[in-house]
């Protein structure tokens, strides 16, 4: 019951926090964690933001358009196809304004991760690791249901 305690006010702790940074960013959060995921990519098809969040189409369109508004990123059309859409992200810009908001909470986390062994950081990073596939496993579910 304590894990379970804890890992659902990390949670809660973590959807706050991103709400309140994008917020500080003049994002919205959903918003803030897409680009979040755009930015782990060179480039990505809106396609494919579609296939990894879930997003209808239209709401891929509407986030782009916001993003790229933003100068957070750039659409790039295939010549060979102008239904497709690539989408370059603007990570110069994506750093000027997110990078504010996370530096403090770098060096914090630095910190905390300095009080433990590797042994023990070896052992979250597998918990996250295999959490994560959990759960993406449940959205892909929920998403093709």
């Amino acid at each position: 019951m304590l894990f379970r305690t804890a890992s659902r006010q990390y949670s809660d702790a973590s959807i706050f926090m991103h709400e309140a940074i994008a917020r500080k960013a003049g994002l919205s959060g959903a918003d803030h964690k897409y680009l979040g995921l755009i930015l782990q990519h060179k480039s990505i098809t809106a396609g494919d933001i579609s296939k990894l969040t879930g997003l209808t189409t239209g709401a891929v369109t509407g986030l782009i358009d916001r993003l790229e508004e933003k100068g957070l990123l750039k659409r790039q059309f295939v010549k060979s196809d102008r239904r497709k859409v690539v989408v370059v992200p603007n990570i110069e810009n994506s750093m000027k304004l997110l990078s504010p908001f996370f530096d403090e909470l770098q060096q914090k986390t630095q910190k905390l991760l300095a009080t433990f062994s590797e042994q023990e950081i070896q052992t979250i990073a597998r918990y996250f690791t295999e959490a994560t596939e959990i759960m993406k496993e449940t959205a892909d579910h929920l998403n093709n249901k």
